[in-house]
């Protein structure tokens, strides 16, 4: 017995290590990250004159963005800098300047671990930078690729010179743990690289004096142990819907922080005031008065009681049977009360999305990352028509896709593979409770044939 109890514990340990291992790493989007570029465009090393930096945040992910509040970018000094001024951003504090600067003339920060944040959209252009200002938003690469990218200057002085590597060349001395302020991103140390060159006319390019960048990687598992999606399944062959799997995102009364406070729909009247609780209380279907949340903070997720409790919910149903085609129908709910999802987007992954000939009320573009390997799409709304999904509202879609050699509807080939929205990957129902065809649906299919072949021939020899 107790040999038994060692080998379960074993295969659980390694269990979960394989789970953190690949949730760390993007099969759809393996090479996405966040890359942080330092350009100097002042550097006097010889007087020890403060030095101009261009700090620009690239976005690379395909379909991952950061949303409001947004990036907060954060470092260490190694050394005593000062930051004396900044433009297309700003430090959270000033810290204490005491040490440093006349009194008409005081930096804009001296704090050891200083956090940068975006300027707001409205700035007055004296204190914007091409790519600053947009309240700390990026979006993903492929959705935009020009709000992509963010960007800041600032002047920085009190630094202290790197130690000489015997190369001859000389920097200041690089920050260090940094980090983007948005949860599930880890960021490596500063290295220096080729200088930045960029191009100012037809015939010339103009490159900056050092460039030093810091890459940051996504993983799911260090954003959050709670998934926010599910997925649901139904087709027309079959009057089973499948649902979101229980606790999905969370169980109704999870004492856990993260776990999402729901609100019940009442059939009463009059109905209590809502109220907020593990065990969900009752309302009727009107939006409750919900908590204020800072504007610098994400509002905490309260939904519509469920099974799932999921503040998002994809629902695929395979609609129409063509001769040649098929229609899928695809719908996202937002249950959360407390946030609309601007810009979002969905991601799909299945075999057919290859010979997509269709498309409604979205935007598309396949991720091909293997070669010509296409089975994973891109889609996201269309700008001024369904770009935000509201609070308690939804968005949907229909595709039209051409049937190829290896289609089938059983077996559950029908339905995707996985499923991501605004980069979080929803959990999907198991395989064993997919919709199924019905009984004897391919014997009914060969005896439907041969029945009208025989009527054919009796009505030909009856002409006869």
């Amino acid at each position: 017995m107790e040999r038994f109890v060692f080998v379960l514990l074993v295969f659980l340990c390694n269990s979960s290590f394989r789970f953190t291992a690949t949730d760390a790493y993007d099969p759809v989007d393996p090479n996405g990250n966040i890359t942080i570029n330092w350009d100097f465009q002042v550097l006097n090393v010889k007087d020890m004159s403060p030095y101009t930096v261009m700090v620009s945040i690239h976005n690379y992910q395909m379909y991952r963005h950061i949303e409001h509040p947004g990036w907060r970018l954060s470092w260490n000094w190694t050394g005593k800098e000062v930051i004396w001024n900044t433009v297309g951003a700003e430090t959270t504090e000033q810290g204490d300047c005491s040490r440093v600067g006349a009194a008409n003339a005081r930096p804009h920060c001296c704090l050891r671990r200083p956090v940068m944040v975006d300027l707001p959209p409205g700035t007055p252009y004296n204190r914007q930078v091409a790519n600053c200002c947009r309240g700390g938003v990026l979006s993903s690469f492929v959705q935009n690729n020009l709000t992509s990218t963010a960007a800041f200057q600032m002047v920085v002085g009190e630094f202290a010179l790197a130690k000489d590597d015997g190369g001859g060349s000389m920097e200041p001395e690089k920050p260090w743990h940094f980090d983007i302020g948005v949860p599930g991103y880890t960021c490596s140390n500063a290295t220096t690289v080729a200088p930045t060159r960029v191009k100012v006319d037809k015939n010339r390019y103009e490159q900056v004096l050092l460039t030093w960048q810091v890459t940051c990687s996504y993983s799911q598992y260090r954003a959050s142990g709670v998934p926010s999606c599910c997925v649901s399944m139904s087709t027309f062959y079959s009057e089973t819907i499948v649902d979101c799997p229980r606790c999905s995102c969370a169980c109704q009364g999870s004492p856990t922080p993260t776990s999402p406070q729901c609100v019940r729909q009442c059939k009463a009247s009059p109905c209590p005031a809502p109220i907020l609780v593990p065990v969900c209380t009752v309302d009727q279907p009107r939006t409750p008065a919900l908590p204020a949340s800072s504007d610098d903070e994400p509002a905490a997720p309260i939904v519509w009681c469920s099974e799932h409790m999921c503040p998002i919910r994809v629902h695929w149903h395979v609609k129409v049977n063509y001769r040649q085609y098929w229609r899928v129908k695809v719908t996202v709910s937002n249950y959360n009360l407390v946030k609309n999802y601007s810009d979002w987007n969905l991601v799909l992954q299945h075999p057919n999305l290859r010979s997509l000939t269709q498309l409604f009320s979205f935007n598309y573009k396949p991720l091909v990352e293997y070669g010509s390997f296409n089975d994973t799409g891109m889609f996201w709304g269309l700008r001024f028509y369904n770009e935000m999904l509201l609070q308690d509202g939804n968005v949907q879609t229909e595709m039209i896709l051409e049937k190829e050699s290896d289609f089938t509807y059983s077996g559950g080939w029908a339905f995707p593979r996985r499923v991501y929205f605004n980069g979080q990957e929803c959990v999907m129902p198991p395989a064993d409770q997919y919709p199924k065809l019905p009984n004897g649906a391919s014997e009914l299919r060969g005896s439907s044939l041969i029945a009208g072949n025989c009527l054919l021939l009796l009505f030909f020899f009856v002409l006869v």
